[in-house]
């Protein structure tokens, strides 16, 4: 009889741990399990349009799927993300269809460029590197087109 009470508090405990585990699983398993960033370096439109194809050809290949899709811009690829850019269309397609696009501030320092000198629907990250390292962390795929 001493072991009765003691029973039901293991048996309150574990119920109460799985409660507490339930939500946790569940807010893990809504997370999009797809998750690709672009790096690109490169001042060049057609390597540009081959990365905007790849994000687009991504999209469609894993379906109904859940996708997170990012693309950091430094060094001379910041220039394609100005607002002169001859692919700003093209950009502006992968931003509505869900692309986060992000200047590097640090290169737009160095080539002494605004927020007002790019693309006005884009992002920004502090350094393009560390993003790229960051992202690498939390388990992102890393796709240099």
């Amino acid at each position: 009889m001493t072991h009765a009470p003691r029973r039901s508090f293991l048996r309150l405990s574990g119920a109460a741990l799985l409660g507490i585990a339930a939500p946790l699983t569940f807010a893990q398993n809504t997370a999009p399990r797809n998750r690709a960033l672009f790096q690109v370096t490169e001042n060049d439109p057609a390597r540009w349009n081959l990365i905007l194809g790849n994000m687009q050809n991504l999209r469609d290949g894993v379906g109904g799927e859940p996708i997170e899709i990012e693309l950091v811009a430094y060094g001379p690829g910041i220039n394609m993300l100005k607002a002169d850019s001859s692919v700003k269309l093209r950009i502006a397609e992968a931003l509505n269809a869900g692309v986060k696009v992000n200047a590097c501030q640090n290169t737009m320092s160095g080539m002494k460029l605004v927020p007002a000198d790019m693309l006005p629907e884009i992002a920004y990250v502090p350094a393009g590197v560390v993003e790229v390292m960051r992202k690498q962390q939390q388990g992102w795929a890393y796709i240099r087109s």
